[in-house]
């Protein structure tokens, strides 16, 4: 029902790998790319957005890259899909702040979906980064349901 955009997922991956390295240490997306094999293009696109969005400062030239400059641990969910994919928008006919339906006179939806979003949005923003990257589990532990 819910999915998380591939687009946050390289998110999660560069700064998972970013936080675990030294302060001010700079990190490529080419680097990201060769060790996690996510493609280059969207994943080096994420980097930039989150440099325009200061969690991350790009340093130009040959030996250039990213280094994380916010602590991502007061970083919700909400605020890094809000700037990588935009708001949510848990039904096709929310759109941002309003309403686009063509069908919206005859429809009895409106209202929960509304409520939904905005109870999603809401504990989107008590979800942070850091919950969700330094957590540690194995694969099989997550297949038994222990994390």
């Amino acid at each position: 029902m819910l999915k998380i955009n591939r687009k946050i997922e390289y998110a999660f991956v560069a700064l998972t790998y970013m936080n675990g390295k030294n302060p001010g240490q700079l990190t490529t997306a080419k680097e990201i790319c060769d060790k996690y094999k996510t493609p280059f293009d969207p994943t080096a696109r994420v980097l930039q957005i989150m440099a325009q969005n200061n969690i991350l400062k790009a340093m130009q030239g040959a030996k250039g890259g990213y280094h994380l400059i916010r602590d991502i641990s007061k970083i919700s969910l909400k605020e890094l899909s809000d700037m990588i994919v935009g708001p949510l928008e848990i039904a096709n006919c929310i759109q941002g702040a309003h309403i686009e339906c063509t069908h919206s006179d005859n429809c009895c939806i409106i209202a929960p979906m509304l409520i939904l979003n905005k109870k999603l949005e809401k504990f989107f923003d008590t979800i942070m980064i850091t919950d969700l990257i330094n957590h540690k589990y194995s694969t099989s532990s997550f297949a038994h349901g222990v994390i």
